[in-house]
């Protein structure tokens, strides 16, 4: 089979399908922009509690960042823990974290109840040192983490990587057995399913152009205009990421659109798959610009990174194909002469802090920011913000942090700066 430009995840589910369309529903009380894990998360927990909620998604379920990441449920943050409590305090971090591994388990839980067919696997995730000062901080955050957090991780000293990944260009690595993995694209399907189950409508090819205050009745609300018409609801919940656009604009403006390109090789002779992976690890660099990588299901490598900064089309897709195969054969010269079969693109969303965020902004309800951590933090603060809405009083430690926008307020969510940050960060990946 050739090289394939498309999402290797796609070809393993039949999303769901809900025979014709419904009309779009004159008003709800809750109306979901954005049907990607943020967004049915949010629509199924609501929907459980009979509140009446339309999920307004552009595309179809899953078709952003959702279906397209590398399936890594992580714990932890982007931010190193230190980082993080120099500016959060040592409390609101400990909440942070707690939470990071509370999103783990709210995944689980829904796989479980839900009985979501996605190879769901607490196979624990691997970071590997890609310089010696790198791999020093590990015992630094090792220590940190065990003390503030109460949780253990493991680090793995560069004679005994060998047990954990078939590389031997890695100066030593750091493991935790909490994270997991698992095929996103079925887990978004499950997770559309289980919302609609729960009485919720998806309302797919239906994109929202403008959201204007209107009350109702006394009632105050909002007026959404779609391209497929008009709809009244008492609540908006924004859950779009990295495809955040004109109608939300003050959350655009927060958001940065970042791409990610991923490589998938032809299925893998089982021990040649066991030789480059021992333990089936989900498994990233210490880089800013970093690689990530794990074996699929199938014994596929996964290969994925920052290939090129700009969100995804059919020239980044194909320039990300060559170099990324290039820092696999790096990584792994025993995959020298495997072919590529798929390679595919998406768009994160970076906030400029590089945290979560989540809360009310113009009065309406929003989570995203998740930074690469999405599959976990993105399902999990769907739920939150669901609750929060809800009447309940979660605990969220992501609600009511700054939220910064750009310096000077040089951005309008046109992310004209990315080849700018890309060489920034080769160029502290070159220093640090």
């Amino acid at each position: 089979m050739g090289l394939r430009e498309q999402n290797y995840w796609a070809t393993t589910v039949e999303m769901p399908s809900w025979g014709a369309p419904l009309p779009l529903p004159e008003s709800v009380d809750v109306a979901v922009i954005g049907a990607g894990f943020t967004g049915l998360s949010a629509a199924r927990t609501l929907a459980k509690r009979g509140v009446r909620v339309a999920v307004l998604e552009g595309e179809t379920i899953g078709w952003g960042a959702s279906s397209r990441n590398g399936g890594m449920v992580l714990t932890g943050m982007k931010l190193g823990v230190n980082k993080l409590i120099s500016m959060y305090g040592r409390e609101r971090t400990q909440r942070m974290y707690a939470a990071s591994l509370a999103s783990i388990d709210c995944v689980e839980q829904i796989v479980r109840e839900e009985n979501i067919d996605c190879d769901f696997l607490r196979c624990g995730h691997l970071e590997v040192a890609c310089k010696q000062k790198h791999f020093d901080d590990y015992a630094r955050q090792v220590e940190v983490i065990a003390r503030e957090f109460n949780h253990q991780l493991r680090v793995v000293q560069k004679g005994e990587l060998r047990a954990e990944i078939g590389s031997n260009i890695y100066y030593g690595g750091m493991v935790d057995e909490v994270s997991a993995g698992l095929n996103p694209a079925r887990y978004v399907a499950g997770l559309g399913r289980a919302a609609v189950n729960a009485g919720a409508q998806i309302c797919e090819h239906t994109r929202v152009e403008s959201i204007e205050r209107e009350s109702r009745q006394g009632e105050s609300g909002w007026r959404i205009i779609t391209s497929k018409g008009t709809l009244w609801a008492h609540e908006i919940f924004v859950g779009t990421s990295g495809y955040t656009g004109r109608a939300t604009p003050a959350l655009q403006k927060k958001i940065i659109p970042i791409g990610s390109f991923i490589i998938t090789t032809e299925i893998l002779p089982e021990a040649l798959a066991r030789e480059l992976s021992p333990r089936n690890r989900m498994i990233y660099d210490s880089k800013n610009y970093l690689y990530y990588y794990r074996l699929t299901p199938d014994r596929r490598m996964l290969f994925g990174g920052r290939a090129a900064f700009f969100p995804e089309n059919d020239r980044t897709v194909r320039q990300s194909a060559d170099i990324l195969r290039r820092g696999m054969i790096d990584v792994y010269p025993q995959l020298r002469d495997a072919k590529i079969e798929y390679v595919w693109g998406g768009t994160l969303d970076f906030a400029f802090d590089i945290m979560p965020h989540a809360g009310q902004m113009d009065g309406m309800y929003y989570a995203v920011g998740y930074a690469g951590h999405g599959v976990a933090m993105a399902t999990y603060q769907g739920q939150k913000i669901a609750e929060l809405m809800a009447g309940d009083k979660p605990e969220n430690p992501f609600v009511g942090i700054p939220f910064p926008g750009a310096p000077l307020g040089l951005y309008n969510g046109k992310p004209w700066f990315l080849p700018f940050a890309g060489m920034w960060y080769k160029f502290l990946d070159w220093v640090s």
